[in-house]
């Protein structure tokens, strides 16, 4: 088993590498393309846009369901065109069961750090990506860092606590613009998209960002630093945190979140 995940993520990375290295190149937000088809960053281009019409409530739910849907499916098949993207729930489920995949998002931390004592934050009951208005599910895990005077450093070295990418995937979307005062709860956010798994990992609270939208990063790699953006999370009563949230691609392209617990504590840590 340990063998097929290794050669698995191996190919992976290489085509993934081979796929999206020319979207490297996307942080000039101009896209090239002879084809009719969109290109995987046009896709991002698109999860961004949609993303902050919801975010700012100039769509629909019903428009943003339907746009959103468009959107992953055409990810999805765009990378299922792909050898090593191609795999059956069954393989897929057996990465999930398997430590090797994931990589701890928090550098120097390990599970002890995730918020309650059995990861019972997480509510996934009531989330509606699609409506703003819609308020009080939880459905994401918080790990906390070890900043009592919350200057968004580590207390045991003085240093920044690295986000990494838990999984392989392509950065669909960031914010980088929150200021002190914004209603908006994510604060500095990231999406990225994992093509093996068909699913969406958010990572929320972020001070500084490192990613841009159409990058392709790998699993352990250095996303951002973590922070107290947020509505809430900048508040003095809420501990220095990484809100992190995964949310599964369903068949009619619309998300499903589900608790990435089991994951974090199998997870490969990093120091």
């Amino acid at each position: 088993m340990k063998r097929y995940v290794t050669l698995f993520m191996r190919a992976v990375g290489i085509l993934g590498a081979i796929l999206v290295g020319g979207l490297n190149a996307a942080s000039s937000q101009v896209v090239i393309t002879n084809s009719d088809e969109p290109t995987l960053y046009a896709y991002c281009q698109q999860f961004q846009t949609l993303y902050t019409q919801i975010r700012q409530q100039h769509i629909t739910p019903d428009s943003a369901r339907m746009q959103f849907s468009g959107i992953m499916r055409g990810l999805q098949q765009g990378f299922r065109n792909n050898g090593p993207y191609r795999i059956d729930s069954l393989e897929r489920d057996s990465l999930r069961r398997t430590g090797r995949y994931f990589a701890f998002p928090l550098r120097g931390y390990t599970a002890t750090a995730i918020g309650g004592t059995h990861g019972e934050g997480y509510r996934g009951i009531g989330f509606d990506l699609f409506d703003y208005k819609v308020r009080g599910s939880h459905p994401a895990q918080d790990i906390f860092i070890v900043d009592r005077n919350q200057d968004n450093l580590d207390d045991r070295n003085g240093q920044p606590v690295d986000i990494l990418a838990m999984t392989g995937g392509i950065v669909l979307a960031i914010e980088t613009g929150w200021q002190p005062g914004s209603e908006y709860r994510g604060g500095n956010w990231i999406w990225v998209y994992d093509p093996v798994m068909h699913g969406l990992f958010y990572y929320a609270h972020n001070n500084r960002i490192y990613v841009s939208p159409g990058q392709w990063v790998q699993a352990g790699q250095k996303l951002a630093e973590i922070g107290r953006t947020g509505f809430n999370a900048y508040k003095s009563r809420s501990p220095t945190h990484l809100h992190l949230m995964y949310l599964q691609i369903q068949p009619d392209g619309l998300p499903k979140p589900m608790n990435p617990y089991q994951w974090l504590l199998t997870a490969k840590l990093t120091k």
